[in-house]
């Protein structure tokens, strides 16, 4: 993955998503999302620091091959923009204890940018950001508390896709919901990093965890 921007503040953040690599956790929840926040942080604490007059860090270095690859990409996707995906039929509303779920969009992308647009964060993948819509409402009259952050998607052979903690922080729901008002309604956007022929899967689904168990929300 890389970032892309004009700017030399922007060339740094590429280099340095391009070390870091993309968002498949392969530690614990815990440090990966304490990981994914300490590299934000530092691309935006170096492109605040450029704009106030500083020298831009040093690019570190770079396969070419896969600079260029993910270049292109990024210049592919800026002409021709995330693609919108069917949405599957039946799509019921679901329940994940007293919050109701409803799948309300499906866009995959090999680049997502941040609110900012062209001047903010970027993010690039060989792989597809698959980006899921949702509607929510608690429909109890208690509090409903729910950890959104820990959903998953998991496809017909049973491979499971965690949430891309770096594109989610870019382009998705910040921060996403934890407790639900009895009868608050909120869109959230939840983002994930997974091969193109995944996102084709039949069975791929979104799992949450709920205090009554895993609950699925069929994508295909």
């Amino acid at each position: 993955m890389s970032l892309h921007a004009p700017t030399w503040p922007g060339m740094f953040l590429t280099a340095a998503l391009l070390l870091g690599g993309c968002t498949k956790d392969s530690s614990t929840p815990e440090s990966g999302q304490e990981a994914a926040s300490n590299t934000l942080d530092k691309l935006r604490a170096e492109a605040d620091r450029v704009k106030k007059g500083g020298a831009a860090s040093a690019r570190p270095r770079q396969e070419p091959e896969q600079e260029s690859r993910l270049a292109g990409l990024a210049a592919e996707m800026g002409d021709t923009g995330p693609s919108k995906l069917r949405l599957p039929s039946p799509n019921d509303t679901v329940h994940v204890d007293t919050v109701a779920m409803k799948l309300t969009g499906l866009q995959s992308s090999h680049s997502v940018k941040g609110s900012s647009g062209k001047t903010g964060l970027g993010l690039t993948t060989e792989d597809l950001f698959l980006r899921v819509e949702l509607v929510t409402q608690n429909v109890g009259k208690v509090p409903a508390p729910l950890a959104l952050d820990g959903a998953w998607l998991t496809d017909a052979k049973g491979q499971t896709y965690a949430l891309a903690r770096d594109a989610q922080a870019v382009a998705g729901t910040r921060p996403l919901p934890t407790t639900w008002a009895p009868e608050q309604r909120t869109e959230v956007v939840l983002m994930f990093e997974l091969p193109p022929e995944a996102v084709q899967d039949d069975g791929l689904a979104l799992v949450v965890k709920g205090a009554g168990g895993d609950v699925r929300i069929p994508l295909r």
